[in-house]
């Protein structure tokens, strides 16, 4: 089965964002985390949960998604396809980041509370339940626009197109 490759934006309508807010919930409680988030290929927060109070979630879902590129230049490097686990291990807290397809990157930040085994092991049940959610979104985004799959106009546009209107 070829992974689907998000061209366009995704619309996320209410009760998927419930069941993906629902998950994440889910995920941070069983993982004991202090915060779970997920962020789309671009650096955009989807969602988050947890004690996100005095985090700058905005700014590190952005790098995050940075990380995530940085970290496929290497693979290609290393001929491998993707990493599609990283871990992130600090003093206090540690980040462990899981891709979904290629739509999403779920990151779970943890401390001294949890362990990497577990967090591990919720991640995984996790993913599973968020690759179900993105790809009944898929499907709803393809019946709501009849395009089964078809490209739209603005695939087209490359960043040269862009450049040359606006430079």
């Amino acid at each position: 089965m070829k992974p689907e490759v998000l061209n366009t934006s995704i619309e996320i309508y209410e009760e998927d964002f419930k069941e993906i807010d629902g998950e994440l919930g889910k995920l941070n409680q069983l993982a004991n985390a202090k915060v779970t988030f997920l962020v789309d290929k671009n650096g955009q927060l989807i969602a988050s949960v947890g004690e996100t109070r005095d985090l700058d979630t905005t700014s590190l879902a952005s790098l995050t998604a940075g990380n995530i590129a940085a970290t496929g230049g290497m693979a290609q490097l290393l001929g491998e396809k993707e990493f599609s686990i990283l871990f992130h291990e600090g003093e206090k807290d540690n980040i462990h980041i899981s891709l979904i397809g290629q739509r999403a990157i779920l990151v779970v930040v943890f401390d001294h509370r949890s362990s990497l085994g577990l967090v591990r092991l919720r991640v995984k049940r996790s993913v599973v339940a968020l690759t179900n959610i993105f790809k009944n979104i898929s499907e709803k985004m393809n019946e709501k626009n009849g395009d089964q799959g078809k490209p739209t106009p603005f695939t087209e546009i490359t960043d040269d197109d862009i450049e040359n209107l606006f430079g």
